[in-house]
Parts: C-alpha cells; structure tokens; sequence
C-alpha cells in the first residue's frame, strides 16, 4: 500500500542521492550492505537494550539507505540478479533483527505479552515476504497486500519511537496491531496464490509446473 503510494514521491529525493553515490565510485551493492549492517548494530546495541528512541532514531536512518540502493541502480541503468537477491536477503535480515531486537526487550523486561505480539510479528513478516518470492519463483504474480515491508517498519519504529519518548503503551499498540495485521497479510498472500494458480491453470499455454510454454 504504502510502497506503491510513495513511490513517486520518495524517488524525487533519493533520485539525486543515487546518482551522486554512483559519481563518488560507491556501488548499489555495498550500499545495501551498509544499511543492513547499520539496521544490524542499532538494533542489537540500543533497541535490544532499551534505549528506544535513538534506536529508532539509527535503524531508521539505516533502513533508508534501501530507498537509495534501488535509486543509484536506477541511475546506473541497470540492476543485476545479484543485486536482485542481495537486497532481498539484506530485507528479510534486517526485518528481523529490528523485530528481533524488540522481542528481546520486551521478554528482557518481563513483558511476555508484548514478546508474544513481537515473536507474531517477527514471524509474519517473514512468511509474507516468503510467499510472495516463492510465487514469483513459479511464475504466479500476486498483488499488493495490506501489511508489506514499509507498513511493518513504519508502524514498528513508530512504537519504538514513541515508547522511548514516554508515551504509555504506543509499542504494545503497535506490536499487536502489527502481529494481527500480519497474520491477515499471510492469509491474503496465501489467497492471492491460490487464485494466481487456479488463472493459470486454466492458461492452456502453461505447463502442468506452472511456467509459460514456449
């Protein structure tokens, strides 16, 4: 939702980053891994260990950094699978220490609830991300979906952000928004698949393992 929202806008920004990087001899590639790394060490180091608000404040930035590894490709006029499968990989990573990290604070204070809806969350959004690059791997293009990556991140960092600045249960509302939001997001993915199959099923140009005849 959010992704194919902002698109536009976000591209004006970070157009002019990618293509200053590129000039400076920096590549889409250390750039991802630079963010992940950074995501990495703000969460272990300051989310995990209660300070929430600069946490925040760093994984964010870090998190950014993939806006601007995608624009100096565009810049550069080309991807490559590599690049493809590095950034993909580099996502699920740092998906998970960021929601990782708050499952651990949350059980390190006591918390079990809240470290419930962080496991769920933790869990969800990797099985969404899953599914659809399993569909993409068979060929069976499904849509948008309610909670896709900039949803969860946002609305994570958001309560991370906010309970470090002292307001009463924002992560405890935005984790169990985010863990119930996540379970219907794999549901919804599920049957995205399940219809993409049953369409191409009855494509008579389709082999029986689902890829286009040639």
């Amino acid at each position: 939702m959010l992704n194919s929202l902002a698109r536009a806008s976000v591209s004006k920004v970070t157009d002019p980053i990618g293509r200053g990087l590129l000039r400076s001899g920096l590549t889409p590639d250390l750039i991802t891994i630079v963010g992940t790394i950074g995501v990495i060490a703000g969460s272990v180091a300051l989310l995990a260990t209660g300070h929430l608000f600069w946490g925040t404040m760093v994984v964010t930035f870090f998190v950014l950094m993939d806006l601007v590894d995608g624009a100096m490709a565009r810049a550069r006029g080309y991807g490559t699978d590599f690049g493809v499968v590095l950034d993909a990989s580099c996502d699920r990573i740092a998906d998970g220490a960021v929601f990782g990290a708050l499952t651990f604070y949350a059980f390190g204070q006591g918390d079990t609830v809240l470290g419930v809806a962080g496991l769920l969350c933790l869990v969800t959004g990797q099985v969404i991300s899953y599914v659809k690059a399993r569909a993409d791997s068979v060929d069976l293009p499904i849509g948008g979906a309610l909670a896709e990556r900039a949803e969860r991140n946002i609305l994570g960092l958001v309560g991370a952000g906010l309970a470090g600045l002292g307001v009463p249960y924002a992560l405890d509302v935005a984790l169990w928004l985010l863990a119930a939001a996540g379970i219907v997001t794999v549901v919804q993915r599920l049957v995205q698949v399940r219809q993409a199959a049953v369409r191409a099923a009855a494509d008579p140009t389709r082999h029986r393992t689902g890829r286009p005849a040639l």
